[in-house]
């Protein structure tokens, strides 16, 4: 559909989605309307949710700097000369958070030139819009500038769902699916469960929608919603602001969702309004019964979701989750209790907020009026606190309106508009690197190391308002809505609720976004990769699969408890590499836990005897002519959409992953590369895995979809074992497993039709 014609992309909606009625005969989720509105080649809309795969066509790709990488250089291998569809890169991954904006932002500037260079060359030539450093995170960028009521949008990031607090479907996918969208291909997606999330009555005091999803991710723990959408419906949707769903939605990641919804209403046409995009806002009006759930759905909704679940916003309290987990769920009137229980560090020694998840003007406004209690009332905190503006139309605007003074009056550093220590770009400043702390943060994710890269940080996730009087307490056990601070004269003060706008007074700033747009025509614009670079490298094509079993594997590593993308492929230092295959293989699972030893980055060198790091290992045995398989646990590949973290174990020999489950995203990018993802029939069987096992994958020369394959574990001590392993492949996936990869087999085609 044409997006960038808001009045004839909403006539277009209408007319598909009364042929789709026509079809089903049967009242419609909002999130049934949108996909199927965007099924390739209008294809009929009858499909069994959680089960049969469908193909879309997106109307809008998104890319972040570190991801855009590795995703433009697979563009690059397509041949193609112009995006199909209108996307952008945002620069915002690797800005280290240090001293400061000014400062941080033009050491960026300096370190990655080349990379920014070439990212900026790509997209001159090939139609994409280049957001600079220091333009903003790219959800929060997304929000205020692409996100569209009833369009669909992939992005090279697992919380592009982020875009769903406007009524988008947006969905975060590895780089070789967003390769399929701008190449004009068909997405292929399983086709979705519904899980319906109800909400009554309104917030108050210290809730703040950022509640609803910490709530929802105890409920539904990190893989409750894998392969599902969550969509929102309810009376109480009406109360919460565009941002506010936002941040809902971006967190849905957390639960496994393979993205989230809101429904079109009078908030999401006032966002629009005041981002300046009015021509959207009335002609998403004139269909506005089509962009939310039917009524019949909405009275009824156990006959038309899978599931539903109900939350009322009147009783929400506030929450705290974590640490190590972002479904660790505590209400705060049972928080002091478990802190004491689980001897959890109590001082907190730094405040964070911000991030794609928390850093809309509404964040910003309501934090600085308790920041503004404590300066009036005389209150000092010992704690850090930091502060990451999600864009610089929100930065410029905050500052103006006098929300950031606050924040710097009471020791608070401003950070440059970029990810910064949500994804561990953060260069903490520490004499103690690995002491146990406490940190608190309104970011999305709290696993171990992922902040500042020390194991011994008890990470908690909660609201910017709740991070912020945290801090101003400087004590993991303090409660804002009963307990008192102490002030310099021996006082002790009560905190006020939290007051705030959902959008400023006076409409938001007029500032340079940062963007650069392409030129109509990039024909003439040259990119260059130097071959001796070690931060960028073109990549070489995978091996096409050469038909047989996969026989004698060594085993590489056996992981045990959560092994998520950040284990598989670290970002922080590493995050540098994101260009270049071979560089940053060498990290590849280093965050892993060893089963047989429980150390990280320690395993057994079958060729040697010796333990060495794993990416030595893997890399040992392929320089060896062998094979590998790497066996773990649940929800393996849990968090980041980053494929490095497929692409690498398949650049270094791995061959299969063998789990007792996988996250959506995760299992999707092993396919796109060719490897082969299983899983357990029997999750006990994973007791069978031996050190020193010989591993063979039996029954590929008859691989066909829904029919199982075998295991064969050849024990050194001369005993076997065998078991039933199940795959999700069906005969597209198949074909790309063949062809050594997606790209390869996209790349075979479009030669064949030139």
């Amino acid at each position: 559909m044409e997006i960038n014609h808001p009045n004839l992309f909403y006539q277009q909606f209408k007319q598909r989605l009364a042929n789709v009625r026509a079809e089903l005969q049967r009242p419609l989720t909002l999130a049934e309307k949108i996909l199927y509105v965007h099924l390739f080649s209008n294809a009929k809309p009858q499909f069994r949710r959680g089960v049969d795969y469908a193909t879309f066509s997106p109307d809008r790709v998104a890319m972040q700097d570190a991801t855009a990488q590795m995703a433009l250089l697979q563009f690059k291998n397509a041949g193609k000369s112009r995006t199909a569809v209108p996307s952008s890169v945002h620069c915002d991954h690797l800005i280290t958070a240090k001293a400061g904006a000014s400062v941080d932002l033009q050491q960026a500037l300096n370190t990655n030139d080349e990379v920014y260079h070439f990212l900026l060359q790509v997209c001159q030539k090939y139609g994409i819009d280049f957001w600079q450093p220091g333009a903003g995170i790219i959800h929060q960028v997304v929000l205020e500038n692409y996100a569209m009521p009833g369009a669909m949008m992939v992005g090279t990031d697992s919380h592009t769902p982020n875009a769903g607090g406007l009524g988008m479907i947006s969905i975060g996918v590895g780089g070789a699916d967003a390769v399929d969208v701008m190449v004009g291909m068909p997405w292929e997606l399983k086709m979705p469960k519904i899980i319906g999330v109800k909400l009554t009555g309104r917030l108050n005091g210290w809730a703040s929608p950022k509640d609803v999803i910490l709530k929802l991710a105890g409920i539904l723990t990190v893989k409750g919603g894998t392969n599902a959408i969550l969509e929102y419906f309810g009376d109480g949707v009406a109360s919460l602001s565009t941002t506010g769903r936002a941040t809902i939605c971006n967190m849905g990641a957390e639960v496994g969702a393979t993205t989230s919804i809101f429904p079109f209403d009078e908030k999401t046409a006032a966002f629009l309004a005041v981002t300046e995009r009015l021509t959207i806002a009335k002609a998403a009006q004139t269909v506005a019964s089509d962009l939310m759930a039917d009524e019949a759905v909405v009275q009824s909704p156990e006959q038309y979701y899978d599931q539903v679940i109900e939350i009322d916003l009147d009783q929400l309290e506030p929450y705290i989750n974590g640490p190590f987990t972002p479904d660790a769920a505590h209400p705060i009137s049972e928080f002091v209790r478990i802190v004491k229980e689980k001897g959890y560090p109590e001082q907190v020694e730094v405040g964070l907020i911000g991030s794609c998840t928390n850093s809309s003007y509404e964040d910003l406004s309501r934090a600085a009026s308790i920041a503004q209690q404590a300066l009036k009332e005389g209150i000092i905190t010992t704690a850090q606190f930091i502060v990451s503006p999600g864009s610089e139309q929100v930065r410029a605007t905050a500052e103006r309106d006098g929300l950031l003074a606050p924040f710097e009056q009471f020791g608070g550093v401003i950070m440059a508009n970029a990810c910064g220590p949500c994804i561990g770009q953060w260069k903490r400043q520490t004499d103690e690197p690995e002491k146990k702390n406490t940190i608190v943060s309104s970011f999305n994710r709290n696993f171990a190391k992922r902040a500042d890269g020390n194991p011994n940080t008890f990470h908690f996730v909660t609201s910017p308002v709740l991070v912020t009087a945290l801090t101003l307490a400087g004590r993991l056990t303090f409660n804002p809505l009963t307990d008192k601070l102490i002030n310099q004269k021996g006082e002790l003060v009560f905190l006020n609720e939290p007051v705030g706008n959902e959008l400023p007074e006076k409409g938001f700033e007029q500032v340079d976004k940062g963007c650069v747009l392409p030129p109509d025509n990039g024909n003439d614009v040259q990119v260059q990769v130097h071959p001796e670079s070690q931060r960028l490298q073109l990549l070489t094509p995978f091996e096409a699969w050469n038909g047989n079993d996969l026989l004698d594997l060594a085993l590489l590593i056996k992981t045990q408890g959560k092994c998520t993308t950040d284990h598989i492929s670290m970002a922080g230092e590493w995050l540098r590499f994101r260009g270049h295959l071979a560089n940053i293989s060498k990290n590849l699972l280093m965050g892993a836990v060893n089963a047989f030893n429980m150390k990280t980055n320690y395993v057994l060198n079958p060729l040697t005897g010796m333990y060495e790091n794993v990416s030595v290992v893997a890399e040992a045995l392929k320089s060896n002519g062998q094979s590998s398989i790497v066996v773990a646990e649940e929800n393996y590949g849990e968090g980041s959409s980053r494929e490095h973290a497929a692409m690498e174990p398949r650049f270094l020999g791995v061959k299969a992953i063998l789990a007792k489950s996988f996250a959506r995203i995760h299992e999707t990018n092993l396919k796109k590369q060719g490897m082969l993802a299983i899983t357990f029939a029997n999750a006990t069987d994973y007791d069978k895995v031996r050190e020193t096992d010989r591993i063979d994958v039996i029954g590929l020369t008859a691989f066909s979809p829904e029919q199982p394959l075998y295991v064969r574990l050849q024990h050194k001590d001369g005993t076997s074992d065998k078991f039933r392993v199940i795959h999700t492949y069906n005969q597209e996936q198949i074909d790309w497993f063949k062809a050594g990869s997606a790209l390869n087999k996209l790349k075979k085609e479009t030669t064949a039709t030139e």
